[in-house]
């Protein structure tokens, strides 16, 4: 089955021009173009333009978009990365809504507002007293700092690799690919620079890069960008063979 442009753009919301300009960055071919002269889309194309809009809506760029779309060519892994991040973004809001609910209901009812229940949900520092405990008040300020530095933008593209290298070493994973694989260890390259621009510069020591992956296996909230402990447990595998090569 497949769908013309005049549709497509009704249905995302979008706009044909939208859609041609796509055509021509090379992000979003159409599937066939019609003796009128139409463009046709179908369901593959139609789940590409659903992984651009998702990325639209993180704030990255076209350029940048085209970059993760041509690194990551798993459809099913790569939206498996952006349902883990809406997710995310979906506990977050219902979280919004919650405190300002409880904030228009007691403010109509006349009884004390609590800051704690006011402001939740609207906090990114929410794990800086964690931060400080392990690596230090410096580290905290240091890298709350650099993440207001990167802007929007800059933000956005950082969680955008982040999810592309995550959605790779997943798929890595469940293909059976040995941690010394060249393309697994290329991925965890990526993933070495990551945690480095993270780290505002800062290369890891081969001992805090291992730290930092025994933290993936242990902690449950980081594991679940690998797809659980298992997961969690073939990047930590991965990053030590990275380690002793790269970093000893």
């Amino acid at each position: 089955m497949q769908w013309s442009i005049q549709q497509i753009a009704r249905l995302s919301g979008t706009t044909s021009r939208t859609l041609r300009h796509y055509d021509d960055l090379g992000l979003l071919p159409p599937t066939s173009i019609g003796a009128n002269g139409y463009r046709y889309y179908d369901v593959a194309a139609l789940t590409r333009l659903q992984r651009i809009l998702l990325l639209r809506e993180l704030g990255v760029g076209l350029p940048a978009i085209a970059e993760v779309l041509a690194g990551q060519t798993d459809d099913t892994a790569a939206l498996e990365s952006h349902l883990g991040w809406l997710e995310h973004e979906r506990d977050r809001v219902d979280r919004q809504i919650a405190s300002v609910t409880t904030t228009i209901l007691k403010l109509k009812e006349g009884e004390q507002l609590m800051a704690e229940e006011m402001l939740d949900g609207f906090d990114h520092t929410v794990y800086q007293d964690e931060v400080e405990e392990r690596w230090g008040a410096d580290a905290y300020a240091k890298g709350d700092r650099w993440w207001r530095e990167l802007g929007a933008d800059g933000q956005a593209a950082f969680k955008a690799e982040a999810a592309a290298i995550e959605a790779g070493l997943r798929d890595a994973r469940a293909s059976g690919t040995p941690v010394s694989d060249p393309a697994v260890q290329g991925l965890i390259a990526r993933h070495y620079a990551w945690v480095r621009q993270g780290w505002g510069g800062t290369a890891p020591s081969a001992d805090a890069y291992r730290g930092l992956a025994d933290m993936y296996v242990a902690d449950p909230r980081f594991a679940q960008a690998y797809g659980g402990v298992d997961g969690a447990e073939y990047v930590r595998d991965a990053i030590g063979v990275y380690a002793d090569a790269e970093l000893a």
